[in-house]
């Protein structure tokens, strides 16, 4: 249901709480939806079109509990410098004046005291998210798939690695079971793999993006919430400490100003100028990454599946195989680079040799922005003393659709003024 515009401005909310979230992104739309079940209106403004190509709908449609390591890590930094030099790798970082504190900060968390800090909250977050995912299942169809994710490796170095962080998962409570070859075969027999084994993290699980976006505009309209599409945001107007207004310069909405008690910015990559208009500077680089998606693949796997070596997400949707992967760390340059999509394709045609290079001529590639803090955790949390009122939540990364539920849930606490149920103070907007 699209916002209709009334004579003198936009705000139709004479009652209650009025929330404004910036950002329609499956973290934007969840944060909607769990306000308002919470008893909140909601308006949510986006800047693509109706139609338009949310970053969300082609990600890889994983929920992954396995995903317990932030990104910053030891080891990521000279993984990282080894495959800068290689033109097809899953990793590229673009020298530039805007990202030297994001790469100090990245630094300064990629090492083992901040990974055993962090991973029983990001353990946590995605258990919880994985919950709600299957709540969330009963209210509308997305096609959620509870089989698990394989972790394939190629070498068996790399298994062996695999094979530690699994046993660390074990401790943390998960179900996970390192895998053989043959043990593989038995887990999803409808695919031809050549690897030396895997991992299987049996509480992950893969839905489809675009069905899951649908449900939950749907479900959002009919809790009543308003959608603004074509919404340029480019500021706020604060009084006394608090946001009472977000200005909007596109769309339906020209020149125009949405009246709000309290705003949510879910922006994505683009959160960060958002919160300086809020007085708030907030370290963040946008990775790019690909997807593509084979209509007819010659074989359809029955779990998804992340190619380890290569960082390469494999996830059936439907009669559909998505692939997905590379983390190109730089601007908000859309292009496509030719040379990274053919490592993703070599990568798929090692692992899963039934596939060859041409079932991917002609494929549509597709390109988006994951909002990266340095620290590889999420901000979210109020923006602080200038705008008592507002909340960030940005910065998911790779974990954006895996973590939006939960996020959505945390953030509808804190709209209500109680405290989540998950301490999240190492979340915090605030905390570089």
């Amino acid at each position: 249901m699209d916002y209709v515009m009334g004579e003198d401005n936009m705000d139709t909310n004479s009652d209650g709480d009025h929330v404004v979230v910036v950002g329609g992104g499956v973290v934007g739309l969840c944060v909607a939806y769990y306000a308002l079940r919470s008893g909140k209106q909601v308006t949510v403004l986006e800047r693509e079109p109706e139609a338009g190509d949310n970053c969300s709908a082609e990600n890889a449609g994983m929920v992954v509990p396995s995903h317990f390591v932030p990104l910053a890590a030891p080891g990521m930094i000279a993984l990282g410098l080894r495959w800068m030099l290689n033109p097809e790798s899953p990793f590229s970082f673009s020298i530039r004046p805007a990202l030297i504190r994001w790469a100090y900060l990245f630094w300064r968390h990629a090492n083992k005291s901040h990974v055993d800090a962090c991973r029983s909250l990001l353990c946590e977050l995605n258990l919880r998210s994985r919950e709600l995912f299957v709540e969330l299942s009963t209210e509308f169809d997305y096609g959620l798939v509870k089989r698990g994710l394989l972790m394939l490796c190629e070498k068996t170095q790399t298994l062996e690695s695999e094979a530690t962080l699994a046993a660390k998962a074990k401790e943390l409570g998960m179900e996970v079971e390192v895998c053989s070859a043959r043990r593989l075969k038995e887990i999803d027999p409808d695919v031809d793999m050549a690897v030396a084994g895997g991992v299987w993290f049996k509480e992950d699980c893969h839905l489809s993006p675009h069905a899951f976006l649908s449900g939950l505009r749907e479900q959002i309209s009919e809790r009543g919430g308003q959608f603004i599409y074509d919404a340029d945001v480019k500021g706020f107007c604060t009084e006394a400490g608090k946001v009472r207004a977000v200005r909007v310069s596109s769309g339906p909405c020209n020149n125009d100003e949405v009246d709000a008690e309290q705003v949510v910015i879910a922006g994505g990559a683009w959160s960060p100028d958002l919160a300086r208009e809020l007085g708030l500077s907030l370290p963040m680089a946008s990775g790019k990454g690909y997807s593509m998606t084979l209509e007819d693949p010659v074989q359809l796997p029955r779990v998804c599946s992340i190619l380890t070596e290569a960082r390469v997400a494999v996830t059936p949707i439907g009669d559909t195989l998505r692939f997905a992967g590379t983390m190109e760390i730089g601007g908000r340059n859309l292009a496509v680079n030719e040379r990274r999509i053919r490592g993703i394709c070599r990568s798929v045609s090692r692992c899963f040799p039934k596939f060859q290079m041409q079932h991917f001529d002609g494929v549509n590639r597709w390109a988006g922005l994951r909002p990266c803090a340095p620290d590889g955790l999420p901000y979210i949390g109020p923006v602080g003393p200038v705008a008592s009122n507002a909340f960030i939540v940005t910065g998911h990364a790779m974990m954006g659709l895996s973590l939006a539920p939960v996020t959505g849930h945390l953030v509808a606490q804190l709209l209500g003024g109680g405290l989540p149920d998950i301490d999240i103070a190492k979340l915090a907007p605030v905390r570089f």
